[in-house]
């Protein structure tokens, strides 16, 4: 069995530690565990792991967020990946901070990255994994919210709220979508 995990961010050293890059950052946790290393190649940093009997390709888009559905769609169709065996991880401001949230399909919640794949991928019905960031913004700040940098208390956190996350992919590509809905969310 094969799975793309789709790890959504931004390119670029400004945004490394921002909210919206929770997705690199779940990835790069993978890649750790799987002890691979990223090389970039077309659209995105690719490395490629395995776990129990399954083959993992770990994308992070470097086509920046709004454009990821292109990424996606190249590497489902470059390693021959059906859409079940895909997980999108990302940032969600509708969810508390830490908060996972595993679903077969959905909205995109008004999410560009998630737009984007939608877009470019048929539709919204493909697995994602959507990690709260919280929406302590005032009205008309979300942008430089989910842009800026996590605070002291959600740094104290953050490194085993990602690990959680990690392990909730794992259980996605080897227990299946249902039994790791249950176990996560």
């Amino acid at each position: 069995m094969k799975y793309l995990i789709a790890g959504l961010g931004n390119i670029g050293a400004e945004y490394e530690l921002t909210r919206h890059n929770i997705g690199f950052l779940v990835v790069d946790k993978l890649a750790q565990l799987g002890k691979v290393t990223f090389k970039q190649d077309k659209q995105a940093y690719v490395a490629e792991m395995k776990f129990k009997g399954r083959t993992i390709v770990l994308i992070k888009p470097t086509t920046y967020m709004n454009l990821s559905g292109k990424a996606v769609r190249y590497w489902l169709q470059q390693e021959k990946i059906s859409t079940e065996n895909l997980l999108v991880v990302t940032d969600d401001v509708a969810l508390p901070f830490g908060k996972l949230r595993m679903k077969a399909k959905g909205s995109s919640g008004g999410h560009n990255g998630l737009s984007n794949i939608e877009e470019l991928n048929g539709g919204k019905e493909y697995p994602r994994l959507r990690f709260g960031v919280g929406d302590d913004y005032p009205q008309g700040g979300q942008a430089n919210y989910v842009l800026g940098q996590f605070n002291e208390q959600e740094m104290a956190t953050l490194q085993m709220e990602i690990d959680r996350a990690a392990e909730a992919v794992l259980a996605f590509c080897t227990v299946g979508l249902a039994r790791a809905m249950n176990q996560f969310n």
